[in-house]
């Protein structure tokens, strides 16, 4: 018998947590749930780190040619950007590692509801019900 897995819109995979009809919303196994999904990302995202260092190291050259110095650059600053958007990800998820230690995780920042099971294993590091995010889109939006 195979398990159910899931990936989310990181592409990371988890077994999708199956509410009783009666359990409480956050409860431990719910806590435990979401930061064993934050921790595995996170440690996804350190190991890429990590390999896109050594991959640096490993690939810097000093080309003769100013074209394949200027390709390798270019290569470099991607990596670089991506990995930057990485760190300040691994911020965001310690972030919802201490609203789960503080029992704050999954409550809307903005007016309090649940932002809900699906949506938290969909973008485990939100902070805001889907109502409420949807305005913040529209404000963005109008703000041009």
């Amino acid at each position: 018998m195979t398990e159910a897995r899931e990936h989310n819109a990181e592409g990371y995979s988890f077994e999708p947590y199956q509410a009783g009809s009666d359990e409480e919303y956050m409860n431990p196994d719910q806590e435990a749930h979401f930061r064993a999904i934050l921790l595995d990302w996170k440690r996804s995202l350190m190991e890429e780190v990590d390999r896109t260092v050594h991959h640096m190291q490993d690939e810097a050259t000093n080309f003769p040619d100013p074209n394949d110095r200027a390709t390798q650059e270019s290569e470099f600053s991607l990596e670089l950007r991506t990995r930057d958007r990485e760190r300040k990800l691994i911020k965001k998820i310690d972030e919802a590692l201490d609203r789960l230690d503080n029992h704050n995780y999954g409550y809307c920042e903005a007016c309090g509801v649940e932002i809900g099971i699906r949506r938290l294993e969909a973008r485990p590091t939100a902070t805001l019900c889907i109502d409420c995010k949807t305005l913040d889109e529209i404000r963005e939006k109008q703000r041009g």
